[in-house]
């Protein structure tokens, strides 16, 4: 794969000079229709140690309006990333509509370094690869214009360039010991880069190999796949035209939903059982932090199926200085501009903390699919992106717990007038719960598929026959008392 691109191309000072004008104008021009067109630029510079990575970012920021770019950098993890799953930070960088970002080093960097060195085996590594083949799809069907850029150097290159760089008081810094460490593994480094780009060069994210042997034919080689890429997808983007799709499944007769048993209710003395279920609560939570844990509970519903009052239950058991609840409404524009996961990543717990969801990052495949605002390609995808997003969160030691809390329709009837008649209830009626009702097998049909095809061993769907209060609220907090004990011990 790299003997294309150590070639030892290069480019005349004055062909330089002319090709930079009108790169520039192609660049400029078409990351003005970003902002018009909803998409976001995200330009990955990968590649050798010593090829230029940091210059090429710098020489994109000038050609491009620096207004609507940033530029990051991954080191070392900090304490925050250290206790949030890997994605973590580079979910946090992505960009806004009509924005975009430069990123020096990338998801790619930690796995092929892991490699190189014999730290992971080929197992490991090709899943690490598969991870970054699923992101980085999801970025680009999310509107992200992905170009990735990979900057060689030969063996040979790479040493006259250390050398060349440490002959210059004003360079010298430049080169570190890592470099010189990576550059004794160079063949070692190159089988694993050229096993990871033929992997992961996808169609929706392909690589382009650059020569980075002359700086100028680097540059113009970098800034020619932006300009291709942003034209490319401007044009694509100018193609399709939005168009609503409202969801017409109904539910079959017999599911999990219509077989659960809604007349259960609670027998016995409900504070005493409540307390005893809190209080086992209260005390494994308390060893989330010394276990290096978190814990997310998400509650999903029918509308006036009791979340509310469940999750205030369960937010009782808990130490109000290490646990959150967050509503989740109508996305704002940030969160609109951004793939729809970032607002959940973002606000993701810390070790030892917990965060409650009244209602989550399901909305793409209940409420958005019912609506029409998502388009089926879109909400069939975000099944496999959500479980792949829990997986995550499980292998970064988040204990997930999920609930659907289900109601018959009669009961919510009830409900809903009952809302209506108190005051201190009304706030919690609107015209889109009457509406939402009219589309009751929808949401139904929305939510067994939903179960089945996201409930895993890492993040099971729990059930919760939501008619008798008492009931559905004892089985919430007891439900996550046992998976606190079954996942600490």
């Amino acid at each position: 794969m790299f003997e294309s691109a150590e070639i030892g191309r290069s480019v005349e000072k004055k062909e330089y000079e002319k090709s930079v004008e009108t790169l520039r104008a192609r660049i400029l021009t078409a990351q003005l229709g970003l902002a018009r067109t909803g998409l976001n630029l995200v330009i990955v510079v990968g590649g050798v140690e010593g090829s230029g990575k940091t210059d090429v970012a710098r020489r994109m920021l000038g050609w491009m309006d620096a207004r609507g770019l940033h530029v990051e950098s991954f080191t070392d993890h900090s304490d925050e990333e250290e206790e949030r799953p890997r994605y973590w930070r580079y979910w946090r960088t992505l960009p806004g509509a009509g924005h975009g970002a430069i990123l020096v080093g990338s998801w790619y960097t930690k796995p092929i370094v892991r490699r190189a060195f014999k730290e992971i085996g080929e197992g490991d590594f090709d899943r690490a690869l598969d991870r970054v083949i699923a992101f980085e799809t999801m970025l680009v069907r999310e509107k992200t214009v992905l170009v990735k850029l990979w900057l060689h150097l030969s063996k040979k290159a790479q040493k006259r360039r250390f050398k060349e760089l440490e002959a210059d008081p004003d360079t010298a810094w430049r080169v570190t010991k890592q470099d010189w460490a990576f550059a004794k593994k160079y063949d070692r480094f190159r089988d694993v880069c050229e096993r990871a780009l033929a992997k992961t060069g996808v169609a929706e994210a392909p690589w382009t190999l650059v020569d980075a042997a002359d700086w100028r034919w680097r540059n113009l080689a970098a800034g020619g796949a932006v300009a291709d890429a942003l034209e490319r997808a401007l044009a694509e983007t100018a193609k399709r035209a939005p168009k609503p799709h409202l969801d017409p499944a109904k539910p079959p007769k017999l599911s999990v939903l219509s077989r659960l048993d809604l007349s259960r209710s609670f027998k016995g003395d409900y504070d005493k059982k409540l307390d005893k279920q809190q209080t086992r609560v209260a005390l494994l939570s308390r060893r989330l932090r010394k276990e290096g844990r978190s814990l997310i509970c998400a509650f999903e519903g029918v509308d006036a199926a009791g979340k509310g009052g469940a999750i205030r239950r369960l937010l009782n058991a808990l130490d109000v200085r290490n646990a959150r609840v967050m509503t989740v409404a109508a996305p704002t524009d940030e969160e609109l501009a951004h793939p729809y996961l970032w607002r959940f990543w973002r606000q993701l717990p810390r070790v030892g903390k917990t965060t409650i969801y009244d209602r989550s990052w399901y909305g793409r495949v209940l409420v958005e699919r019912v609506e029409g605002f998502a388009a089926p390609g879109d909400w069939q995808r975000a099944y496999a992106e959500i479980s792949s997003f829990e997986e995550e969160l499980a292998e970064a030691g988040v204990i997930v717990c999920k609930f659907w809390l289900q109601i018959s329709q009669h009961e919510q009837l009830k409900r809903f007038k009952e809302r209506g008649k108190t005051p201190y209830k009304q706030y919690k009626i609107t015209e889109d719960d009457w509406r939402n009702r009219d589309k009751w097998d929808a949401y139904q049909a929305a939510a067994l598929e939903m179960i089945e095809k996201t409930s895993t061993p890492d993040a099971p769907w729990t059930l919760v026959e939501g008619e008798d209060k008492r009931w559905a609220r004892i089985k919430v907090v007891e439900s996550v008392a046992d998976r606190l004990e079954q996942e600490l011990g």
